[in-house]
């Protein structure tokens, strides 16, 4: 009904403003870079992930890719995994049966790519480490997303293995003030409604620039997910005469977002500076599909009850930033962060027929809070060949996790600190006007840990006729997550401990980059291909192995090691108003599992191919948009438990899958309202199957991996009202 009532309102002030509109100054129609149907795709942004001063991606010594704000709006995209699944050499992670989603890199899990905001890392709800649930991340106040890859340690510290992706936010407005509601009804699957089915989603965003140097702004955002009943038939279901269907509850369970966020942002000759906030609040039901049927063979009725549990994600984030220049030279940031992020589960029985609740327990189970502290200064040489920073950085992290500590019910949580301090410094060298290097080193203390350091050496070459070569090598230690050092479980049934003597995983890696930019004048055709080449190397893997073997106990190790390496294609085309992309790539994966016996290091290889298509029709004020993604099977070796309880090494085979979006974009009322039309997931995946056999004669089997909830369908009205 909100949606509902909201779209009668955005149609309604559009006509009213469309009205007032002709006795407006024309440049206030063209109200941001967006708007401009006539405007290419922009080959050259300009990004600050790694740099010392904002600059353009081809000045950059690093390689950066960037996912531009008109990207996201094509794809209509609310989170963080809307984009990242439609990115070469990004993989997303969903787990419908907790809500959540991370992603991958390089064959690497989450823990090993730092997720930033404006240059502060986030902290998710699982202890220690980069395991981050992106759907978590609304992109409602997004400028662009920036991905490095390789280690960017010495840059943004341990955890950087394989990247870093960094998430610029909009500080600013065009406008006096600036209103901007919208409204985005989606399908899951064939599944909608307007109450209980569907994906239900409404945002405001009020902007206002005070003077010439303050501008403040405050948003809210309500993301309603009602979950994928697939063949399950949802939370009031029960058989009354067979409780073993186990039909009860969701495929993808349902839960809802709630974000505000608050910006204040000054803007001076020689001192900038911003304060964001934000409070995030999930909720997300999980319905279980056992019922009890409670008969009473004395009245012949039954009283069904179920053992439900409801998850609650709370998380404040609080950044402070100084930013500009001292004697009109050096420049220097200053980032001040808090961060708490808190999820709680509440469990209770539940009466089917009458909805009452009952002996209910509820606690947090995991948390973290961090204080983030970074400051750099850079520019200290007067010198136009020659620039050098330094800076340090403070990172005071708690961490809980329930279950963690010996069973004793009354002990729900164990509580942990990692406090770490480093210094860095780094240096661009401009040889020439076409060679240029970049040195780094980083010094990490903590107080769980010995001293840890990450060193990187970047170049850049610029040959006759614009090729660009680019070779990013570095090292970054991933430290341990919280289930690693501290999990214990130890029952009748099982025997699996963390390891609080650890040591950091040892990550390296080399990339190199060769682009060139092609600007055929005659006919407006833009051409940029990029060829890459990586090497990645984690030593000191920590590992699941077998400490004693009667009675069998597990226990977290540093023993394996794990090698990546591979090759990608990309390329970017744009000629007046028809932009495109074509990217693929091959990874190889080596797993050398020193904790098991009978291991095959061989390299595993996955492909992966993107594509994107763009093209505006300025007459109908209508631009069109596709994306398209491919993953290719790959094989990968899993450990399982044997019969005789030995470990046994598994072949599994996972088939490729495709996701393909399509969305059409359309302008009213002098272009102040949008209505986005789009299609997801238009190749239908919901599952894949996996296939294992094992030399064993055991393990082997087909399974199947819940990916998606089928072909879906949305519509997106967004209204903007300047002034």
């Amino acid at each position: 009904m909100r949606s509902k009532l909201l779209l009668y309102f955005l149609l309604g002030l559009g006509g009213f403003q469309s009205v007032l509109a002709q006795q407006k100054d024309t440049v206030l129609q063209k109200d941001s870079l967006e708007l401009d149907l006539n405007s290419i795709q922009d080959l050259d942004p300009v990004i600050l992930t790694g740099q010392f001063s904002p600059q353009s991606v081809d000045q950059s010594i690093f390689e950066v890719d960037v996912i531009t704000q008109a990207d996201i709006q094509k794809m209509a995209g609310n989170s963080l995994d809307d984009v990242l699944k439609q990115t070469l050499n990004l993989n997303v992670i969903p787990n419908a049966g907790e809500g959540r989603s991370g992603i991958e890199q390089f064959g690497f899990g989450s823990e090993y790519i730092k997720i930033l905001v404006d240059g502060v890392p986030m902290v998710g709800d699982e202890g220690f480490g980069n395991a981050i649930d992106i759907t978590q991340i609304n992109l409602d106040d997004i400028e662009q997303i920036e991905i490095v890859e390789g280690a960017m340690a010495v840059q943004y510290g341990a955890n950087a293995v394989t990247g870093v992706i960094n998430i610029i936010t909009k500080k600013n407005s065009r406008h006096k003030w600036s209103i901007t509601p919208y409204v985005q009804e989606e399908t899951l699957g064939d599944e909608y409604n307007w109450s209980d089915k569907g994906r239900h989603i409404q945002s405001l965003k009020i902007g206002h620039n005070i003077n010439d140097h303050w501008y403040a702004e405050a948003s809210y955002l309500r993301n309603d997910f009602q979950g994928f009943y697939g063949n399950k038939k949802g939370r009031y279901y029960f058989n009354s005469d067979d409780t073993s269907d186990r039909l009860r509850g969701y495929e993808w369970l349902p839960k809802i977002q709630n974000s505000t966020k608050a910006l204040v942002h000054y803007t001076g000759n020689n001192f900038n500076f911003f304060y964001k906030f934000e409070y995030f609040h999930e909720q997300t039901d999980k319905f279980s599909d056992k019922v009890h049927l409670n008969e009473n063979e004395a009245t012949q009725t039954v009283h069904p009850t179920v053992n439900d549990d409801v998850f609650r994600s709370n998380r404040l984030y609080h950044h402070l930033n100084f930013n500009g220049k001292l004697k009109q030279r050096m420049n220097y940031d200053l980032s001040i962060s808090y961060q708490e992020q808190k999820r709680n589960i509440e469990s209770f029985t539940r009466r089917l027929i009458t909805g009452e609740k009952y002996n209910s327990d509820r606690y947090d189970y995991n948390t973290r809070e961090g204080f983030y502290s970074r400051g750099s200064l850079n520019q200290i040489l007067n010198s136009d060949r020659y620039n050098f920073e330094v800076g340090y950085e403070v990172d005071l992290d708690k961490g809980t996790g329930s279950g963690l500590s010996e069973q004793n019910t009354s002990e729900n949580t164990q509580s942990n600190r990692l406090n770490s301090y480093s210094a860095f410094t780094s240096a661009e060298l401009n040889f020439t006007d076409r060679l240029s290097f970049r040195p780094g080193f980083r010094y990490i203390n903590s107080n769980k840990f010995s001293d840890q350091y990450a060193i990187s050496l970047s170049g850049k070459y610029q040959f006759d006729k614009d090729y660009q070569l680019r070779v990013v090598a570095g090292t970054s230690p991933k430290i341990p997550n919280f289930e690693q050092l501290y999990f214990y479980l130890v029952d009748s049934n099982h025997d699996l401990r963390g390891n609080e003597n650890l040591n950091p995983e040892k990550g390296k890696s080399i990339f190199l980059h060769l682009k060139k930019n092609f600007h055929f004048q005659e006919s407006e055709l833009r051409y940029q291909p990029k060829f890459s080449v990586w090497y990645l190397d984690v030593k000191d893997k920590i590992d699941l192995i077998i400490a004693e073997v009667s009675p069998l106990a597990y226990q977290y190790h540093n023993i394996d090691q794990y090698r990546t390496w591979g090759m990608a294609l990309r390329n970017k085309f744009s000629m007046n108003r028809l932009s495109a992309g074509v990217g693929i790539a091959l990874n190889g994966e080596s797993k050398v599992l020193n904790s098991e016996e009978d291991f095959d290091d061989s390299y595993l290889y996955a492909l992966q191919l993107t594509g994107q298509l763009s093209y505006s029709v300025p007459k109908w004020k209508t631009v069109f948009s596709t994306y398209l993604k491919y993953n290719g099977s790959n094989d990968q070796f899993v450990s399982n438990v044997g019969e005789n309880d030995d470990i046994v090494i598994t072949k599994t085979r996972q088939e490729g899958y495709g996701w393909w979006d399509a969305s059409v974009k359309k302008y009213f009322f002098n272009r102040n309202l949008e209505i986005t039309l789009g299609a997801r997931n238009l190749l239908d995946v919901t599952d894949i199957k996996t296939s294992s056999s094992s030399n064993a004669g055991h393990g082997g089997g087909e399974s199947s991996l819940l990916l998606g909830y089928g072909r879906s369908y949305f519509i997106k009205l967004l209204y903007h009202l300047n002034f």
